[in-house]
């Protein structure tokens, strides 16, 4: 009986190794989930750089949704460590180094933003695991081994260091490490699967030539797309304002994704949603609407769904708010706080967003109302207006 694997191939852009007719050795990864007698590890490595993630992040992390409902073990891997160095890929110079306290802070809220996509309750489906456990202990022989593994040449044809060797841009020698450091997360925890974007396929290579150095089976790497924005141009990026953030309002969720291109509606659905294909509204406009639906219910529930179509969202005019506005100021005259001084201490806490964006500055002050229109004010998970005119 022929098993189906359209959950593995939807939206997939490369698995590899995959077998040809000169290397008839190699065995697909569909063979291997056929024929296996345990379940695989299926590793999704997430570096906590940033507080927030947005839809475009949450396309591996589907995946391996899927490789759990199919009976396999996803296994999380927090980048702690690494993301002290931060991924180089496509960086045209050197990321700022994070604290230990930037870090633990940030892999918290990345956590609660996965924990609706992932299966958490099933025993034996989930490790959740911190590089530190192992990066932290390798001492200077193990190091020297890893660089070993590696050619300068080979690191230079890394995406993004060639342009800046080229450019004369400096790369400094703790970037090197990171690669190294990512391919060894794969040895730590034995992985059987990788599964990563396309920018990250230098990286699972890397994991199967140490796999394979200490003695291991190389895993398998499946790479996904990168998600193009609501601008419909460029990859989804919080820095340029075109994404959806997953901590966003689900108001302002719907309203996003009512706004994606129609030409990119079917990446949308194939990377975002279950939904089928085939089913789809021919009207691109009930496709918005469609998607918006889908989305919000993923991430907030039916009720959501209703609550904004019956257009009961709270509301706040500006009219006769003074400006400049502070936010702490606005946070009381709203009703969202108690007072100025709460609003503060909210701002302080990291409790409060503006269209999915936190605000940690207790400073900030909005010059006009024309910033303000149309945006969700947010505090906490369930107290939310939007601010009118």
């Amino acid at each position: 009986m022929t098993q189906d694997f359209s959950w593995l191939r939807r939206g997939i852009v490369e698995i590899f190794p995959q077998p040809t007719d000169s290397d008839t050795h190699v065995e697909s990864l569909e063979k291997r989930l056929a024929t296996t007698e345990r379940p695989l590890r299926v590793k999704l490595g997430i570096d906590p750089t940033g507080s927030d993630i947005h839809l475009g992040h949450s396309i591996p992390v589907r995946k391996l949704r899927a490789f759990q409902d199919a009976g396999h073990t996803a296994v999380l891997i927090i980048g702690d460590f690494t993301a002290r160095i931060g991924d180089p890929t496509g960086k045209s110079e050197v990321r700022r180094q994070l604290t230990e306290e930037d870090v633990a802070r940030n892999a918290q809220t990345y956590l609660e933003q996965v924990r609706p996509i992932l299966d958490f309750d099933t025993p034996g489906r989930l490790e959740i695991r911190y590089n530190s456990e192992w990066l932290s202990k390798l001492n200077l022989g193990k190091i020297l081994e890893l660089l070993s593994t590696m050619t300068v040449g080979q690191m230079l044809a890394k995406e993004g260091f060639a342009e800046r060797y080229k450019k004369e841009n400096p790369i400094f020698l703790h970037e090197f490490l990171y690669p190294l450091m990512q391919g060894y997360d794969s040895v730590a925890i034995e992985a059987d699967v990788e599964l990563g974007g396309t920018d990250q396929k230098f990286n699972l290579a890397v994991g199967r030539d140490l796999q394979r150095h200490f003695g291991q089976k190389p895993q398998y790497g499946v790479l996904l797309p990168i998600l193009i924005g609501l601008d419909g141009v460029q990859k989804m990026s919080k820095s340029l304002g075109n994404y959806v953030g997953l901590l966003e309002h689900q108001t302002q969720k719907y309203q996003k994704l009512q706004q994606v291109p129609d030409n990119l509606l079917k990446d949308y659905f194939t990377l975002l949603t279950d939904l089928s294909l085939e089913q789809l509204p021919e009207n691109p406009r009930d496709r918005q609407k469609l998607l918006a639906q889908e989305i919000v219910r993923q991430y907030h529930g039916e009720q959501a769904i209703k609550e904004i179509e019956a257009g009961d969202v709270p509301e706040f005019s500006l009219a006769d708010v003074q400006f400049p506005a502070k936010l702490s100021y606005l946070l009381n005259v709203s009703g969202l706080c108690k007072s100025g001084g709460e609003g503060k201490s909210k701002i302080q806490e990291g409790g409060v967003r503006l269209d999915g964006d936190r605000i940690t500055d207790i400073e900030t002050t909005f010059t006009d109302k024309s910033e303000l229109q149309g945006r969700v004010l947010q505090l906490g998970k369930n107290k939310f207006v939007r601010l009118i005119p």
